[in-house]
């Protein structure tokens, strides 16, 4: 019914504009382009040139997205792959991100649909039961944990932010009707993911000054006014770190992975989602490139599983090109010394892995203390207490104690479960199987690299949360629709 009534205003406003006369049209053009053009001179004043571009490409990337609940989607995903930690360049009590507004306006497309009567069923799948049980610990758990800590308006927005983004397994699920959505999700992905990876790499490339002048441009959208560029162990004479737009390389390194996992299976897919296989695999060398200049060596490895199950689950006939890869990675001369700081990393030799262990160790003696529901997201017992830990598993036991990382642990389980039913008829579409595998590789490169990383659970980082949810709700999607019918494009 939407779309009977959004034709017909076109077929009016058409017929209105035909019968206009032409200096009047003339008026109405040069006045509404004159509006826009001041508007966007204001813009460039104000912001400067690159943000007020930043805010005008937001700007209409919105107004696409207020048209159709998938294009909602596929902006979603647009800024959490591109511009993750952008805000809007004013404040309203807080400053609201991009990733807010767009997460926003799908909220609202979608309930439109509803109060429209375009859609007039709600479908769940089982592993729901299981997520909705771990949103609810979530709340109790933070409840608890004001005891500890007053409450801001910044802890309330993130929190909540972090409930949307675990609602996304309800939302999309239900919303992915169609197969032919979930391959053209993975066609955004791979687009949106290979040009965070050219950005990364020629940020990388460019001196340390010009990559840094451009980068602090985007400052007017909230990202950092100096100091971006980040080097290993903080320390300029051991190298430099891919950034992208992520600013910090670790968590670029997660989402470079997990993209890199689920576009992986099209690499050897009978139909790609890119028509151009060769287009595919450069994108795909593009995204490892850039994984391997963050220096993440917790991606790097995650990935490395991901890509050796992707073919022993599937493409074993290609077992003999991932040995060779694998061989010459590890006897180029320019990959020793990152071979080498994996080694000091497993002996716990750096200065990050000590680090990280120090990390481990108190995160351990704080979980003795509060082993069943934590301490909760608002503040600390006693002074000297921190829950920040580089592991999503540790920070999880922290704030919302051993109990809600079992029942995380069971949602996770259970996400599996249920693509293990779907498994054989996914199968049954050569085409189906490649979109329904990388889903589901991407979530355990997302969970392996949670062991060294806490961005999927961390509040500040609101865009990997979003992007972590995101991928469970996919693997949810193409399961039921494997179950429920055969997928056809």
């Amino acid at each position: 019914m939407t779309s009977i009534s959004t034709s017909v205003h076109a077929r009016n406003f058409q017929h209105w504009y035909a019968a206009q006369p032409p200096r009047l049209l003339a008026l109405l053009i040069g006045f509404v382009g004159g509006v826009l053009g001041g508007l966007l001179g204001l813009g460039i004043v104000v912001l400067g040139p690159f943000p007020a571009l930043v805010v005008v490409a937001a700007a209409l990337l919105g107004l696409t997205m207020l048209t159709n609940v998938i294009w909602a989607l596929y902006g979603v995903v647009a800024l959490i792959l591109l511009l993750p930690f952008g805000t809007m360049p004013f404040k309203l009590g807080l400053t609201p991100t991009l990733l807010d507004a767009a997460l926003a306006i799908f909220l609202l497309v979608y309930l439109v649909e509803w109060m429209s009567g375009k859609r007039r069923s709600f479908l769940v799948v089982p592993p729901h039961a299981l997520i909705a049980l771990y949103a609810m610990w979530l709340i109790f758990a933070f409840v608890l944990g004001l005891r500890y800590g007053s409450l801001s308006a910044t802890l309330l927005r993130d929190f909540a932010s972090m409930l949307l983004s675990i609602g996304l397994t309800f939302i999309v699920v239900d919303l992915l009707r169609d197969s032919a959505a979930l391959r053209r999700l993975v066609l955004i992905v791979l687009l949106c993911a290979g040009v965070q990876a050219v950005l990364a790499v020629g940020l990388f490339l460019l001196p340390d000054s010009a990559a840094e002048s451009l980068l602090v441009r985007l400052s007017r959208i909230g990202y950092p006014d100096g100091g971006v560029i980040r080097y290993i162990e903080d320390n300029p004479a051991l190298g430099e770190r891919a950034i992208g737009t992520w600013i910090d390389p670790n968590a670029l390194g997660g989402i470079l992975a997990v993209s890199a996992a689920m576009v992986a299976p099209q690499l050897f897919a009978q139909r790609p989602v890119l028509r151009a296989r060769w287009l595919t695999w450069s994108i795909f060398s593009a995204i490892a490139l850039a994984l391997f200049l963050t220096s993440s060596r917790a991606s790097f490895l995650a990935l490395g599983i991901g890509l050796g199950l992707v073919v022993l689950l599937r493409y074993r006939r290609y077992v003999p090109l991932l040995l060779l890869t694998g061989s010459l990675f590890l006897l180029l001369p320019q990959t020793q010394g990152y071979i080498e700081r994996i080694l000091q990393a497993f002996q716990g030799q750096d200065l990050s892995t000590q680090m990280r262990i120090g990390e481990w160790t108190d995160s351990l003696s704080l979980i003795s203390r509060f082993p069943l529901t934590g301490i909760g997201f608002s503040g600390t017992p006693y002074i000297g207490l921190y829950t920040d830990v580089a592991n999503m598993y540790l920070i999880m036991a922290n704030q919302i104690g051993l109990s809600g990382v079992v029942l995380f642990l069971l949602a996770m389980l259970g996400i599996f479960a249920y693509s293990r039913r779907a498994w054989k008829a996914a199968r049954a579409s050569p085409d189906f199987e490649a979109i329904h595998l990388g889903y589901h590789i991407a979530l355990v490169v997302a969970l392996l690299n949670a062991i060294a990383d806490l961005y999927y659970f961390r509040l500040d980082f609101q865009s990997s949360i979003a992007w972590f949810w995101l991928v469970a709700a996919l693997c949810l999607a193409s399961s039921r629709l494997a179950l429920s019918v055969t997928p056809r494009y």
